[in-house]
């Protein structure tokens, strides 16, 4: 009986190290089974240094981890266990994988948020209310951002230069900046003829400073009260002596236009020609 007790003692002793050596092993790999889980898988066209295990952050804090890795000829998608069911990220939402450094290291996913927080939501990802358009919810596909380190840009920009090769890019680089340069000149060109023209006109803009002085000088002039009155006096004077002069032309026109007057004149021309014809006979 005794041996029984012992027996079931050591039996128990066993399987309670079994689970607690299990509990301890997902604790140090950073998983937990329990409610609190839940799932969600990004897309990515490169999963360059993504592996099972691989952290998963949020804000610099680990929140989770990669489960499996599974690709197609278009994609690979990675499954993510995220471990806290109080976790609420609101959309748009991106997983980038990231390193250390840019020279490379160890790869991790960072969850990045772009949402505008609403303090009054109360929900869960993880409940029957939970909504999609709002926030992450358990289940959801979200877009991938590729590893950006040195060796990805060197074979993006061999890339360029490659392409850029066959579509003789660089020649027409070089063409549009020949062309620039010759329009460059002319302009210069255009330039100097323009100062050249200026210097030119610069008597002529001289002289019209100092017309434009006599001008407002003139003008000056004739607001002065006295001149404006000796300029009305002088009127005057002229319409009097315009005056005078129609009223002689008029007497002029009545002595020419006297018949008698006419007549007394051939008669005193005819007396004065007959005297003359007597004295030099």
């Amino acid at each position: 009986m005794r041996r029984s007790y012992r027996d079931a003692i050591v039996g128990f002793s066993l399987i309670g190290g079994v689970v607690l050596f299990s509990g301890l092993t997902f604790w140090l790999k950073g998983l937990k089974v329990s409610r609190e889980t839940w799932n969600i898988t990004a897309n990515f066209t490169d999963a360059t240094g993504l592996s099972n295990g691989t952290p998963v952050t949020f804000r610099g804090i680990q929140i989770g981890n990669v489960q499996t890795i599974t690709f197609t000829p278009k994609e690979v998608t990675a499954k993510i266990r995220i471990n806290r069911n109080d976790l609420v990220l609101f959309k748009p939402i991106t997983a980038k994988i990231e390193t250390n450094s840019l020279l490379g290291g160890d790869a991790q996913i960072s969850l990045n948020t772009q949402g505008e927080p609403i303090d009054s939501l109360q929900m869960r990802p993880t409940g029957k209310g939970c909504v999609q358009e709002l926030i992450l919810c358990e289940g959801d596909s979200i877009k991938g951002d590729d590893l950006s380190n040195m060796s990805k840009l060197a074979g993006d920009l061999n890339k360029f230069i490659n392409d850029a090769d066959k579509q003789e890019i660089i020649e027409k680089m070089v063409s549009s900046i020949e062309q620039f340069d010759s329009t460059q000149e002319n302009l210069d060109e255009l330039i100097r003829l323009s100062k050249l023209e200026l210097y030119k006109a610069m008597p002529i803009i001289r002289d019209l400073k100092k017309s434009v002085i006599h001008i407002n000088s003139i003008l000056g002039s004739i607001d002065d009260p006295e001149v404006l009155q000796d300029i009305k006096s002088s009127t005057s004077s002229v319409k009097s002596f315009t005056a005078k002069i129609d009223r002689i032309s008029d007497k002029l026109d009545e002595i020419v236009n006297d018949d008698d007057l006419r007549n007394a004149l051939k008669d005193a021309a005819i007396g004065v020609g007959k005297l003359f014809n007597d004295i030099y006979k």
